[in-house]
């Protein structure tokens, strides 16, 4: 080309026209990189970032610096990234980077500062992470003053027991041993509780350790019960208590009453030591029994603080429960309101009336009720299930079914024929034997038939009498009637000289047994004369 060169191969290129990265930008590079490799092998850390952080406050910083490390159990799981004191009180507040080997971390954990070498040096975080049972912590939270703690240093220790110091403990003991010791004058012993009588300070604190077991027992139940169910139950009760005091710094005048009448009060009090004293003696079998009561109760407490942990989820629902219910209850006093129920309520007044006279009426109708329908369940019902033995003319079903069937039959027989409507015919035959059907039908005369046999009996046989009705027996009550055991009276249906008369139960089931086969030649000869019944005030007479 025009106005280029042509070089050879072997030619060299001026450094001017030469092409390529420049010497000092690649330099450049590898000490950066160089730099970033050095940094990230010594310092093993990302910048810009962290890991789990957690402060904790404590009462001293104690000499904890920065990149001081956090230890559970011996072993680095962490650095501390800052120590800044905490507004408003003594207190230092440190900020620490933990790492995953030291999660999780719960609420109920423990932070301590200790030396990291004896008699003072470096320190460390201490760090116990609480347990499993308990919520863990968030990144970002705070443990508690409560829950941290520093060690004594060695000033402290030489400085604690200085020469007054150690002059007032002196007469301290020296207090204590003699009130241990001394032994009261009769004068005055005479007032104390017999069992302690005769006895030193140290006696009777002997004498009490037996009761100990139990007494501290008690005490670790309440102490443990002042803690609350919740965290910071406790925080609140002493925060409570902290705004009670400061209203009652506010008002030193009503404070002044107050412990002016509790001066008098006190007075008043002791002027009746005696009568006090006398009531101690008697209310020591109350203590006794109250003892008891405290076990039994002591024994109920795992219960009720479960219900006081169930419930509290409830208790902090109630006051977004009471607002949402405000439009309701709204709503519900116009309902209740002239216009609404209250109308409503007038005009079913006098239903309401008329409804307590039907239910005062149903107090009697009731019982009468009750009565029919243990007559019918128990004494009726049962007794149309029975099946009734009527020799050769018995069916073998209940009583009831026989009923229907004769229903039945007679629906049959009385259907439409022709256009004369619908009636029953009867085709009677005729035989040698003529018996009488009694009156019937508002007929004074007897009627008469003619049967194929003699007839056998009337059954059941006429009593003479009616029987006798006694109103004052439940119905209920009666046995079941032997339906198949009724007695057979005379032919005529006489009354208690024909049935002497009658034969026993077996000659009457012989008699039938013999007759059998001539009913049944004659029926063969004359079907439609088989069996003429009629029904009678006093049972059913039948002759074949």
């Amino acid at each position: 080309m025009l106005g280029r060169r042509r070089r050879s191969d072997d030619e060299r290129v001026p450094r001017k026209d030469r092409m390529g990265a420049s010497p000092f930008v690649v330099g450049l590079v590898v000490l950066i990189v160089a730099c970033i490799g050095v940094f990230f092998g010594f310092a093993k850390h990302v910048p810009f970032t962290h890991g789990f952080r957690v402060k904790a406050v404590f009462e001293s910083s104690n000499s904890i610096r920065k990149n001081s490390p956090v230890r559970i159990a011996g072993v680095n799981v962490g650095k501390v990234t800052k120590v800044e004191g905490k507004p408003g009180s003594d207190a230092a507040v440190v900020t620490m980077d933990v790492t995953s080997k030291g999660l999780p971390i719960h609420k109920d954990a423990t932070f301590k500062i200790r030396p990291r070498i004896f008699l003072e040096g470096n320190f460390f975080v201490d760090v116990t992470p609480g347990t499993p049972s308990a919520p863990t912590i968030d990144d970002g939270d705070t443990i508690p003053i409560t829950q941290t703690a520093t060690p004594v240093q060695l000033d402290q220790v030489l400085s604690t027991l200085q020469s007054d110091t150690r002059t007032s403990l002196r007469k301290t003991l020296d207090g204590l041993g003699t009130g241990l010791n001394y032994k009261p004058p009769k004068a005055q012993d005479s007032d104390a509780d017999p069992s302690a009588r005769g006895q030193s300070g140290g006696e009777s604190l002997n004498d009490a350790i037996r009761y100990g077991e139990s007494s501290l027992k008690g005490t670790a139940i309440v102490a443990d019960a002042f803690l609350g169910t919740e965290d910071h139950d406790l925080s609140r009760l002493i925060d409570g208590l902290n705004r009670t005091t400061e209203g009652l710094g506010r008002n030193e005048e009503q404070l002044k009453d107050l412990v002016t009448n509790f001066n008098t009060t006190v007075a008043a009090t002791a002027s009746q030591a005696s009568n006090l004293r006398a009531s101690i003696r008697l209310l020591g079998p109350t203590l006794q029994n109250a003892d008891r009561a405290l076990d039994s109760l002591n024994a109920a407490f795992p219960n009720t603080r479960a219900f006081a942990r169930e419930i509290l989820p409830g208790v902090r629902e109630t006051p977004a429960t009471i607002t949402a219910s405000f439009p309701w209850i709204a709503q519900t006093r116009k309902l209740l309101g002239p216009s609404e129920l209250q109308g409503v309520a007038r005009e079913l007044s006098p239903a309401t009336r008329d409804l307590a006279k039907v239910i005062d009426a149903t107090l009697d109708l009731l019982p009468q009720a009750d009565l029919a329908a243990k007559c019918a369940t128990q004494v009726v019902l049962p007794t149309g299930d029975l099946k009734i033995d009527d020799g050769p003319l018995s069916t073998g079903a209940e009583n009831y079914k026989e009923f229907w069937y004769t229903m039945v039959g007679l629906a049959g027989e009385g259907q439409n024929f022709d256009g004369n409507g619908m009636y029953v015919r009867f085709q009677p035959g005729g035989g040698d034997q003529t018996i009488s059907l009694g009156a019937s039908g508002g007929i004074a005369d007897k009627l008469f038939a003619n049967a194929i046999l003699k007839p056998l009996g009337t059954r059941p046989a006429f009593p003479g009498k009616r029987p006798p009705y006694k109103p004052d027996v439940p119905c209920y009550k009666n046995p079941l009637p032997d339906l198949s055991g009724a007695p057979t009276g005379a032919p005529d249906g006489g009354g208690a000289a024909a049935r002497a008369a009658q034969p026993s139960a077996i000659a009457r089931q012989a008699a039938r047994d013999a007759t059998q086969p001539k009913a049944a030649a004659a029926a063969k000869a004359n079907p439609l004369a088989q069996v003429v019944t009629k029904l009678s005030p006093f049972g059913v007479e039948r002759a074949r």
